[in-house]
């Protein structure tokens, strides 16, 4: 199983950018999904998770500007954030809870860099 995460870059205050995860391999269903970030000099932190019938937890710092959704069909969770700042600026990590017909497993992607700059 592996994710695949797309869709980083650089951007302006102010501007957008929508991250995408792709799941694929022997995957027999896929619980939880979510997205993470890491600042430099920084631990990992929650930016937010979605479940598979679509509930929402957003961390405080990112609520009201960053909108989590996944496509079951695809393996795919996304993250839209809009009205980026400076603070955003990391690297972007997607993970999920998939089940592989044997056993759950908590699986990461291999990260995303969003710099937020002008």
């Amino acid at each position: 199983v592996q994710l695949q995460a797309s869709g980083g870059g650089l951007v302006q205050p102010g501007g957008s950018l929508r991250l995408s995860c792709a799941a694929s391999g022997s995957i027999f269903s896929i619980d939880g999904m979510g997205w993470y970030r890491q600042a430099p000099g920084k631990q990992r932190e929650l930016v937010a998770t979605i479940t598979r019938g679509g509930g929402t937890n957003y961390s405080d710092s990112v609520k009201g500007r960053f909108t989590i959704s996944r496509d079951n069909a695809k393996n795919t969770v996304y993250l839209q954030m809009n009205s980026l700042k400076a603070e955003d600026t990391a690297v972007y990590y997607c993970n999920a809870d998939i089940y592989n017909l044997y056993s759950w497993n908590q699986y990461w992607g291999q990260g995303t860099l969003v710099t937020v700059s002008s």
